[in-house]
C-alpha cells in the first residue's frame, strides 16, 4: 500500500463493511464500516445491473461464503490465516464471457512434511 486506509470515509466503508443477517444498515462490530442486510445487497445489485457482489477482507473458514441468497460472496485468499486459523482459501476465476468459477485451496504443507517433489505447470495465461 502507498498509504494506510483512513479511519473514516468511503475507502474505510468499502473495506470494512460486512454483510449481515439483519435487514438495512447497522453499526459494524469491527469499529469501522457498517453492516448491511440482504435488502441493501439486492438493491445495490439491481441499480448497478450486477448479478452479485464479490468482496473480500473477511475470514471465512471454507475460503468463500455465499450470503444474501446469492447476492454477495465473500472470498478470502489467505489459507491458514496467521498460521493458526486452519481456514481454506479461495479465488474467483472469471472468463471472457463473465462465467465465474470459485477455486478452493489449502495452505502449503510445512517444511519437512515429507513432500519432496512439487509438480509445477505453466498457467494457461502464459501460453
Amino acid at each position: 500500500r502507498f498509504e494506510e486506509v483512513p479511519h473514516e470515509g468511503p475507502m474505510c466503508d468499502l473495506l470494512w463493511s460486512d454483510p449481515d443477517d439483519r435487514m438495512g444498515w447497522g453499526i459494524s462490530p469491527r469499529g469501522a464500516g457498517y453492516t448491511y442486510g440482504q435488502d441493501i445487497s439486492e438493491h445495490f445489485n439491481h441499480i448497478n445491473g450486477l448479478k452479485f457482489i464479490i468482496r473480500a477482507h473477511q475470514l471465512v473458514s471454507e475460503g468463500f461464503l455465499w450470503q444474501h441468497e446469492g447476492a454477495v460472496v465473500t472470498v478470502f485468499s489467505a489459507p491458514n490465516y496467521c498460521y493458526r486459523c486452519g481456514n481454506k482459501a479461495a479465488i474467483v476465476d472469471i472468463d471472457e464471457n463473465m462465467v465465474h468459477k470459485i477455486i478452493q485451496f489449502d495452505h502449503a504443507p510445512p517444511k519437512g512434511a515429507g513432500i519432496t517433489e512439487v509438480k509445477r505447470s505453466v498457467p494457461d495465461y502464459f501460453l
